[in-house]
């Protein structure tokens, strides 16, 4: 059964960008999950991760993209394709190290540390 949802009020698991990285300050970890096991490709791997920000209770909220005129604010989860894109997601939000989960179903955890917010600054 598929109905049409209000996803201001339904989705409250997902967080885009901006609230993610708050939350991630704030003291919750970075979950990635790789979703599709990365293969190399030239010089780079690629495959599908996709990440949550996780309470120290459970919590979880999934990264999605930012809503636009032009996807008229559906909401899609964001996916990485690349490593190298985890990893400069992870670094844009302040982290000093990327852990990144490689085959299909594997997650990993990161946590900001106090020297991981210094040096952000």
């Amino acid at each position: 059964m598929t109905a049409d949802m209000n996803w201001e009020v339904e989705a409250p698991n997902v967080v885009t960008e901006a609230r993610f990285r708050e939350l991630v300050e704030s003291g919750h970890s970075a979950e990635i999950l790789c979703q599709e096991s990365a293969h190399k490709k030239g010089p780079s791997y690629y495959g599908i991760w996709i990440m949550r920000a996780v309470s120290d209770d459970g919590l979880e909220k999934l990264l999605v993209t930012a809503r636009t005129r032009t996807t008229h604010n559906d909401i899609k989860i964001r996916e990485f394709k690349t490593i190298t894109g985890v990893v400069s997601f992870l670094v844009g939000i302040g982290f000093s190290h990327a852990d990144v989960p490689l085959e299909e179903g594997q997650r990993t955890t990161h946590k900001l540390t106090a020297s991981d917010k210094g040096s952000s600054d």
